[in-house]
């Protein structure tokens, strides 16, 4: 019986052994003259049975191998997956890196943060006792100027009764000149005497006046209205001229308007006054 095809079916590092194996199991038969049919069908059998288990044995081989490429696939992938996540880790723990230096300058931060606070409190608690110095400053100026207000309220009584009694004075200098200097300048008489008074306007309304009397000139009447200032101003003509010779004129038919002074405060106050019709005589023209 020829063995050769079913010796083609082992492996080929067994198929040397298989066939000399099998050259010399048919000598020896021949050798000795023959051998029983059922013992070379059940060799043959055995023989078979060796094919099949090696051939079991290549499919689990195959099926090993396979399942090693498989093996070797999933590894890989799970070393690239490694890798992947050995690089997600890197870039994780840059991250946290990069949040821990924004943290530690946020820390850095809030510190200069609560220090200027420190600062602002400081300062403002500076600003508050400085307040209170300021506040306590102020009562005691207003204290202060409400004392030097009474003083000054006080001076100007005083300087009110002086300035009254230096006009009385310039006044009664005025009643004893007066009527020597009119008659020499204006032709005027005096009829009685020059005094103050109140007379009344238009309206029956009494004003106060310096110097009142009547006087006569080339037969006719005429009335004289005067006030005297220590220091004679435009100002005080304009006031003269309002509030007394506007409203008296309009009583009286003829009026000689007279101011007396001391001193005048600017140079063409003289002039001024005369311009509008107004005697203007000094204090010492009454000597």
């Amino acid at each position: 019986m020829n063995l050769a095809p079913m010796i083609q079916e082992f492996p080929s590092e067994l198929r040397m052994p298989m066939l000399r194996f099998a050259e010399a199991v048919e000598q020896n038969l021949h050798a000795q003259f023959g051998v029983r049919r059922e013992d070379f069908d059940a060799l043959r059998s055995d023989v078979q049975e060796v094919a099949a288990g090696q051939k079991r044995l290549e499919v689990k081989v195959d099926r090993l191998e396979n399942a090693l490429v498989e093996l070797a696939a999933a590894q890989l992938r799970t070393e690239l997956r490694v890798d992947a996540l050995a690089a997600a880790q890197e870039r994780t723990e840059q991250r946290l890196e990069q949040l821990a230096a924004a943290q530690e300058r946020t820390e850095q931060r809030l510190d200069a943060l609560a220090a200027a606070q420190e600062r602002t409190e400081s300062q403002l608690e500076q600003l508050a006792a400085a307040q209170r110095r300021t506040e306590y400053e102020i009562r005691s100026l207003v204290v202060t100027v409400e004392k030097i207000a009474e003083e000054a309220q006080e001076t100007r009584k005083q300087l009110g009764g002086l300035t009254m009694t230096v006009g009385y004075r310039l006044e009664d200098l005025a009643y004893q000149g007066l009527p020597a200097l009119l008659e020499r300048d204006f032709g005027v008489h005096i009829q009685g005497r020059l005094t103050r008074g109140y007379m009344a306007d238009a309206t029956g309304k009494a004003l106060e006046v310096n110097i009142v009397g009547t006087a006569q000139r080339n037969g006719d009447q005429l009335t004289i209205l005067g006030e005297g200032k220590a220091q004679l101003s435009k100002n005080d003509v304009d006031r003269f001229v309002r509030r007394r010779l506007v409203p008296l004129r309009e009583r009286f038919a003829e009026v000689l308007p007279i101011l007396v002074t001391y001193m005048i405060s600017e140079p063409d106050v003289e002039e001024y006054a005369k311009k509008q019709g107004i005697a203007l005589y000094y204090s010492y023209d009454f000597r």
